[in-house]
């Protein structure tokens, strides 16, 4: 797939950036990664990724009244750090997620969700 390699690569260069992953939520398989990941598991943490989109995606708590409108993006927050879930969403299908794990600390949540915002954009623009 063009342009993954260098869409984690900006994801990683993201201020506080622990780790970073493409994940396919249908299947829960990670097409890519870089850096650390929870508990030093990438194919378990693409799992997870997969199991909350597909959660918030089919649990009418997290459906919005406006028709058409699409889930964009969730954050999950421990004590020391965020858990970014950005939808790539595409004109075929949107089976993907950019996922980056960021340290608390040292990121910032604001910069990172506009980041990961444009970083998707430009993966499908690819």
């Amino acid at each position: 797939m063009p342009g993954v390699d260098h869409c984690l690569q900006e994801a990683m260069a993201i201020p506080g950036a622990v780790g970073a992953s493409i994940v396919d939520y249908t299947t829960g398989f990670p097409v890519a990664t870089t850096g650390a990941a929870p508990n030093s598991d990438h194919e378990a943490a693409a799992a997870g990724t997969a199991d909350v989109i597909q959660a918030a995606n089919s649990r009418s708590l997290f459906v919005s009244a406006m028709p058409h409108d699409l889930l964009e993006d969730l954050i999950i927050t421990t004590a020391g750090g965020y858990h970014l879930l950005r939808m790539v969403q595409t004109e075929f299908d949107s089976r993907l997620v950019l996922y980056v794990w960021l340290d608390r600390v040292q990121g910032n949540l604001a910069v990172a969700r506009r980041r990961m915002q444009k970083l998707a954009d430009e993966l499908v623009a690819t």
